[in-house]
C-alpha cells in the first residue's frame, strides 16, 4: 500500500484536479545560514516531460533540485521558505513523511553511488527496506527496473557479482534502476552523466528520453548540448535567480533575457 506523504488534514481543502503540472514552485527561497542560494523561484514543472536546470556553478540549481525531495534537510544550516506543491501538499511542510516523499520523488546523483553489494542486492536491499520481502516479487521488480534502465541485457548473467565490477556508466544506470524500483512519480537527476565517457553519456541521454513516457524528470546539467537534446523545458539559474524559464527550443534559439543569451552563447559561465 502506498504510504501517504501527508495526512488528509495537511492537504489543502481544494478538490484535486487533473493537470499537466506535477510540481508547482511558488516563491521558493533557500538559505545556507545567512547566504541565500535560491531567490523567490516560481514556476511549474510539467508531468511526463524533461525539465533541465542550467546555469554556471554555484548558481543554485542543485540546491533547488535537492529541495524537491528534501535532501537539503541533511544540511543543518539549510532552511527553505515558500512552497513546492505536489499532490496538493506543500512538501516543504515540516510534518510530511519525508521517507514516503523520497520514494515518490527519487534522486540520482552526479557520481555513481552503488551499494557495496551485488548488482541484484543493490535493488533488492532498497525494496526490502520498504517491506517488499517475497523473493518472486523482488526478482520481478529487479528485472523490470534493470530493463527500464537499459542494463538488463548487460548484467542478467552476472546479477550476483559486485556492483563495483560494472563500468562507471553501468553503475550510474544501476543507480537509476535502484531508484526506478521504488516506482517514483518524479525522477531527479543531478548531472548524471558529467563524469561519464561520451558513449555512456549517450546511453544515459537515450534512457532519459525513454523514461519520460512514464516519469516526470528534472535534470541539472552543465552541458548545453545535452539540455537542448533531451529537455522539453529549461530553467536558467544565475546567482540564485531563475532568470528565464521556457520551452527549451525558445531558450536556445530566442531567449527573452540578454543574460540567458549571453550564457547560452558562451559569453560567460
Amino acid at each position: 500500500m502506498k504510504t501517504p506523504i501527508a495526512t488528509s488534514e495537511q492537504k489543502q481543502s481544494i478538490p484535486k484536479k487533473e493537470t499537466d503540472t506535477i510540481l508547482k514552485v511558488s516563491n521558493l527561497s533557500i538559505f545556507y545560514g545567512s547566504n541565500q542560494a535560491v531567490k523567490h523561484a516560481t514556476f511549474d514543472i510539467d508531468k511526463n516531460k524533461v525539465t533541465a536546470l542550467i546555469g554556471p556553478s554555484g548558481c543554485g540549481k542543485s540546491t533547488f533540485l535537492r529541495s524537491i525531495n528534501r535532501m537539503n534537510d541533511l544540511i543543518p544550516i539549510a532552511r527553505s521558505e515558500g512552497e513546492i506543491m505536489y499532490e496538493d501538499v506543500n512538501i516543504l511542510n515540516k510534518n510530511i513523511n519525508v521517507v514516503a516523499l523520497r520514494k515518490e520523488i527519487g534522486m540520482v546523483f552526479q557520481k555513481p553511488n552503488p551499494f557495496p553489494k551485488s548488482i541484484y542486492n543493490n535493488i533488492a536491499h532498497a525494496l526490502k527496506f520498504y517491506g517488499i520481502q517475497k523473493k518472486k516479487v523482488v526478482d520481478e521488480i529487479v528485472e523490470e527496473s534493470l530493463k527500464k534502465s537499459a542494463l538488463w541485457d548487460e548484467v542478467k548473467d552476472r546479477l550476483h557479482e559486485s556492483a563495483f565490477s560494472l563500468s562507471g556508466g553501468q553503475q550510474q544506470r544501476l543507480c537509476i534502476a535502484r531508484t526506478l524500483a521504488m516506482k517514483p512519480n518524479v525522477l531527479l537527476l543531478d548531472e548524471p552523466s558529467s563524469a561519464l565517457d561520451p558513449i555512456s553519456n549517450a546511453k544515459i541521454e537515450e534512457l532519459i528520453l525513454q523514461l519520460k513516457d512514464e516519469f516526470s524528470i528534472v535534470i541539472v546539467t552543465h552541458n548545453m548540448q545535452q539540455a537542448s537534446r533531451i529537455s522539453d523545458k529549461t530553467a536558467f539559474f544565475l546567482n540564485g535567480d531563475v532568470v528565464e524559464y521556457d520551452r527549451t527550443e525558445t531558450i536556445f534559439t530566442n531567449p527573452s533575457q540578454q543574460k540567458t543569451e549571453d550564457y547560452i552563447s558562451g559569453r560567460f559561465g
